[in-house]
């Protein structure tokens, strides 16, 4: 165990330093095998499971659903959600907020990427607020916090690496997702309406919009709303797998863009194929060295010993899943949600089988607790997205504005811990 702490403590170092997750991953999990076998041990077993792990049938659903939010992303559904939000809840006292957080909850339904929820809906709904003198470190946390929805609602990406890793139902897991993300969405929604209520100049009234408005402002929305109830409805029902929904979801995407007027020339095309491409390979990358790294963490024997100290200690399944949560919210101020995952699900898998958790929950669990990780101090990832979006507003202000969101998600995270059924109902009545 002492060599893999040792191994764990160089990576956040170089992490620190500003050396990018996979190459400081893939540095600690590479020498640490040759320094357990061998430089020609180490090397061929690394490029096997690269070259196994790349060929994983399963794992062809993150390249289409990252397909599918590049397509979404660039037909301006974005704008459209934000604006039919805006018409139905902009009149009220904090209404362009709460338009902010439910705009974000529909495009992270279709994007399933919290950075790219915070970067695209910080461009469409910051400037919004400025207009109407909203408080700009409150407007600012309120996308911040918006975009961490993207890892909970289906179909998310870390999600699926999570079931793939963990051996668990990817359809199972999307579908336990709805009902703790819409959750999420209704608890920061009363974090805004409390923040408002008590200080009701960080939300003024936005203007009030008619019902012909109200309705022409919602129709553009009927696209997306569709698609997304077609993708997961058809996993519920078994109709197709997801990775199918992924493929279905892909298409149905491209046909609404083309609708819409978008990807009617060869650049257009180009553009989502080149945003597809980078992001997989980010997305790949990060998983190759964690996979080696995990390899490394397994012929130390550390998951083994660490699930009979955990036995020994008396931990219990409970303590255990709070532990796991604690060291989630610290690698979530330094980590991405996928390279948090790849770490930590490997070491601690086998104890949480051999204590009876039910993995499903579990994953839901950690999700929230990994989306709190991504906007908590000192380096929440989401807040430093936004902040390069908005380089006007001061980082503190933007810490600040998150904090009636990092309380919502604390609860999230005890509500999902104490009634587990809130995570479970919906997969239980698929089997």
């Amino acid at each position: 165990m002492t060599l893999t702490l040792i191994g764990f403590a160089i990576l956040l170092f170089l992490a620190f330093v500003g050396v990018p997750l996979a190459f400081a991953t893939l540095a600690v999990g590479f020498f640490g095998l040759m320094y357990l076998r061998g430089f020609d041990a180490a090397f061929a077993a690394s490029s096997q499971w690269i070259v196994d792990t790349s060929t994983n049938y399963n794992f062809s659903i993150i390249p289409l659903f990252v397909f599918m939010g590049a397509l979404i992303h660039r037909s301006g559904i974005s704008n459209d959600l934000y604006a039919a939000s805006y018409a139905w809840l902009g009149r009220f006292r904090g209404g362009l907020a709460l338009a902010g957080v439910l705009s974000c909850a529909g495009f992270a339904a279709v994007c399933g990427s919290s950075l790219a929820t915070a970067a695209t809906m910080t461009r469409v709904a910051v400037p919004s607020m400025r207009k109407f003198k909203y408080n700009e470190g409150f407007s600012a946390g309120t996308i911040a916090a918006g975009g961490t929805l993207g890892i909970m609602i289906p179909p998310s990406v870390p999600l699926a690496i999570y079931g793939i890793v963990a051996g668990e139902d990817i359809g199972q897991l999307f579908i336990a997702g709805i009902l703790p993300g819409l959750m999420l969405v209704v608890l920061f929604m009363a974090a805004v309406l409390i923040v408002t209520a008590i200080r009701p100049d960080f939300g003024p009234k936005g203007r009030a919009m008619s019902l012909i408005e109200t309705l022409r402002a919602s129709y553009s929305t009927w696209p997306v709303i569709i698609l997304f109830g077609i993708v997961l409805l058809g996993i519920y029902a078994g109709i197709f797998t997801p990775t199918e929904a992924a493929g279905v979801g892909c298409a149905g995407a491209f046909i609404m863009g083309v609708m819409r007027g978008h990807f009617l020339d060869r650049a257009s095309i180009f553009g989502v194929i080149e945003e597809t491409v980078s992001t997989t390979a980010m997305i790949f990358a990060i998983v190759f060295a964690a996979l080696i790294l995990a390899q490394f963490v397994n012929l130390t024997g550390m998951p083994y010993e660490l699930r009979a100290l955990v036995l020994d200690m008396g931990l219990g399944p409970t303590g255990l899943v709070l532990m796991i949560c604690a060291i989630c919210v610290l690698l979530g101020t330094v980590f991405e949600s996928i390279g948090i995952l790849l770490l930590i699900i490997p070491v601690f898998l086998p104890s949480l089988e051999s204590l009876g958790v039910n993995l499903i929950w579990f994953g839901i669990l950690v999700i929230i607790v990994i989306e709190l990780g991504l906007i908590t101090p000192p380096i929440g990832m989401n807040v430093f997205t936004v902040k390069s979006v908005a380089p006007e507003i001061p980082l503190s202000a933007i810490f600040l504005g998150v904090t009636p969101y990092i309380v919502a998600m604390v609860l999230g995270g005890v509500l999902i811990l104490l009634i587990p059924q809130i995570a479970t109902f919906l997969p239980d009545a698929m089997r």
